[in-house]
């Protein structure tokens, strides 16, 4: 049986995209688990095993202007479809990390509580998502020097608050998200 495995990261960021990851194994690795259980270099080190061990992979974004525009779940939906319209070969089933089926309209589709962890496709899909956010974040880091995003990647932490309060928004803030929101209700 030929699986698709799909994970997005970076629904609870305050600045990004939100990205969905997308893939078949072609071989067994070892070592696959949910990547926020994995260090950065660990991540990477799997991302390039993923990327030679995968009959295919497909990334899905969705920027912040989309997310604002269409709601998270939508937009995650969209993630999601934009990952999978890149798998060019067949496949039988697929497998989506969390309780919400947000392909619900693909009778392939299925939701599995936890399958990043348990499904080694939809762990490489969490993997090879991670890295590809990750390394977008630190590339707009240093588009955006001052927010640090190098190191948040985007998510809602004290000096990411700190800096927002000191330098405003960016354009890759979500301004729909309440955190942000309340921000520009304060006038920043």
């Amino acid at each position: 049986m030929i699986v698709v495995g799909i994970d997005e990261v970076g629904r609870g960021c305050w600045a990004g995209p939100l990205v969905a990851g997308a893939v078949i194994l072609s071989k067994e690795i070892p070592g696959l688990k949910d990547s926020k259980l994995l260090s950065k270099k660990r991540r990477e080190t799997l991302a390039e095993l993923i990327t030679i061990n995968s009959n295919t992979i497909g990334i899905g974004w969705v920027d912040a202007i989309e997310i604002d525009k269409i709601g998270l779940t939508k937009a995650t939906a969209l993630a999601m479809q934009r990952a999978l319209d890149k798998i060019k070969v067949g496949y039988d089933q697929i497998i989506i990390d969390g309780s919400l089926n947000y392909l619900s309209a693909n009778p392939k589709a299925t939701a599995l509580i936890k399958a990043d962890n348990i499904v080694p496709c939809v762990s490489a899909a969490s993997i090879i998502a991670k890295v590809a956010r990750d390394d977008y974040m630190s590339a707009m880091a240093l588009e955006y020097p001052n927010y640090g995003f190098e190191k948040h990647v985007g998510y809602g932490t004290k000096v990411h608050l700190e800096k927002l309060k000191l330098y405003g928004l960016s354009k890759l803030h979500r301004k729909s998200f309440r955190p942000i929101a309340n921000l520009m209700i304060d006038g920043i």
